[in-house]
């Protein structure tokens, strides 16, 4: 029979070709001459392929494995489960994403692909020709989702018209997809010839895919969209199961919406009197709507230049280096940077290459200085950079040959963004945040998080509009209505249930935390807890708790 290690590096394998894009990102040029595939035969294929791993995982016996193969057995076995199960539900047909679509996504992709020889840039020009077929690809998607009355929301389509309208206005010469590296080795003359190879394709194959897109989009799919007050998935044939399976994948946990919708208004609660106390302190005011008005509104309390967000973010990573080692035992050798981009979600991370070629990468929003509180970005930065998507993501690519592959690599999202959330927290516990306005941007990560819990649920399984979801967030929390609606569209068009992942994944990672200081006492390790937690690259929270406990008991 053959053992689990060598299914899992076969798994790694398969994922690394079925996701080349995502492989060149990660230093990982065996693939580079492909892109994501997103027909309907595509996923056929990988959900069969899915059930294949699967089932020759759980035909092992674990009672035979050592504890880092048990766990390597486990983590495939729920990848592969909960993303075919996902993958069945064919939301491919109305994934119209105006905030993580194709045409936002490309122009933060382009330039962060490694080019470090001719064979790359070579390969990158087939690379190049895939995506033109892959957006025509989504585009017959799109068209098997009108056949089968499964469509997405009117502003979702609306924004990804306008989106390829604009790409399609641009100059060729300035189009996003040829901002790339130059392999270093290359000529003028040689880099010369390899841009206009890359134009050529641009010019005769991506943007008419993409105008044959933009045209499907408004002349057919745009008439037959679900109207406002209809974004969630309940009004999609199929859209219950759909969100139940969703909530499995991204929480890891077998819980119910009605369930995540209740511990969303408590946490809800527990804010505003968290507010109130803070709020006394840092604007004088214990009033909620006056403090929420002040946060949101006072231009005092905003920035004014992108230049100024990244600094203020580069200066909490500064604070954050100084500290981690008296809290974390194993810290990453990769560094972490900010870089200003003016479009996609408020702020996101890109882990570095495991070839060392490019570093983490902490991802700030800056199209409108204005949006960022000036006690918002601390909080951010510690979330999505040091110490939290960054340690993770980088201290899990460095285990080597620790664990394998795949499990270096994977993301498990109620693990990777509830640590993230924690760390916000744990900051605090740092004494990492410069004023107490700044945590006043803690409570602030916070309500977004908690109302995420409370609005995706409300608009998947609760009938709720996009509009009253708004108005809930604009009424819990100090959000800008430019960061709300940009929020509230990720949950209805991104992926529907993924935000439900950081409150419960922070909730249950301190409800570990909390059980193994009751049961160690004296004895609880705070830099041991930590190296549990990030020791084994990304785990269901299921087996999280199992291993802290194991910890704490040993």
């Amino acid at each position: 029979m053959t053992d689990i290690r060598t299914i899992a590096d076969e798994y790694f394998d398969y994922r690394s070709a079925h996701s080349p894009t995502q492989a060149h990102m990660r230093g990982d040029y065996r693939f580079a001459d492909r892109f994501e595939e997103a027909s309907r035969e595509a996923e056929d294929a990988h959900i069969a392929t899915l059930r294949d791993f699967h089932r020759r995982a759980a035909a092992i016996d674990p009672s035979g494995l050592g504890h880092q193969d048990a766990l390597t057995r486990e983590v495939l076995m729920f990848d592969t489960q909960t993303e075919a199960d996902l993958q069945e539900t064919r939301l491919a047909e109305l994934s119209v994403d105006p905030i993580f679509g194709f045409p936002v996504v490309a122009k933060l992709i382009a330039p962060m692909l490694s080019v470090p020889d001719g064979d790359v840039a070579a390969a990158m020009v087939d690379k190049y020709r895939a995506m033109g077929r892959t957006v025509d690809q989504m585009t017959d998607r799109y068209r098997e989702g009108v056949a089968s009355g499964r469509v997405p929301p009117a502003f979702a389509v609306a924004g990804v018209v306008d989106q390829l309208d604009e790409w399609l206005s641009s100059p060729l010469a300035d189009d996003r997809l040829l901002a790339t590296q130059v392999p270093p080795s290359f000529t003028a003359e040689q880099t010369a010839a390899w841009r206009q190879a890359l134009t050529d394709v641009v010019a005769e194959v991506i943007r008419p895919a993409l105008e044959r897109q933009r045209d499907v989009l408004r002349d057919e799919v745009a008439p037959v969209a679900r109207p406002a007050g209809k974004e969630g998935l309940m009004w999609v044939p199929g859209g219950e199961v759909a969100y139940s399976r969703s909530i499995h994948r991204y929480t890891t946990l077998p819980m119910q919406a009605a369930e995540i919708h209740e511990i969303g208004l408590r946490q809800i609660e527990r804010l505003a009197d968290e507010y109130r106390e803070l709020g006394r302190e840092v604007l004088g005011t214990g009033d909620l709507s006056e403090i929420f008005s002040r946060l949101r509104d006072d231009p005092a309390l905003h920035h004014t230049t992108g230049e100024g967000v990244r600094a203020a973010a580069e200066e909490a990573f500064r604070k954050a280096r100084a500290a981690m080692g008296d809290w974390f035992g194993r810290l990453p050798k990769a560094d972490c940077l900010v870089q200003e981009t003016p479009s996609g979600a408020q702020a996101f991370y890109f882990p570095p290459a495991e070839d060392g070629t490019r570093p983490g990468i902490f991802f700030m929003n800056t199209a409108d200085p204005t949006s960022w509180g000036t006690y918002e970005v601390e909080a951010t930065a510690f979330h999505e950079g040091i110490p939290g998507h960054h340690l993770q993501l980088a201290i899990a690519q460095e285990l080597g040959d620790e664990i394998p592959a795949f499990r270096r690599h994977a993301h498990v999202v109620a693990y990777g963004e509830g640590w993230a959330l924690y760390t916000e927290r744990l900051a605090d516990e740092m004494g990492l945040y410069g004023s107490a306005l700044d945590r006043m941007g803690m409570l602030s990560a916070d309500s977004m998080r908690a109302g995420r819990l409370v609005v995706d649920t409300g608009i998947h399984a609760l009938g709720w509009s996009r509009q009253q979801a708004i108005d809930f967030m604009a009424e819990n929390s100090p959000m800008t209505l430019h960061t709300i609606v940009e929020e509230i569209d990720r949950y209805i068009a991104s992926m529907p249930g993924q935000a439900l992942s950081y409150m419960i994944g922070r909730l249950e990672i301190q409800k570990m935390r909390a059980d193994a200081e009751a049961r160690m006492g004296e004895r609880f390790d705070i830099k041991g807890f930590h190296d549990t937690v990030l020791g084994s690259g990304g785990v269901p929270l299921e087996t999280l708790g199992r291993m802290v406990a194991e910890w704490s008991a040993a």
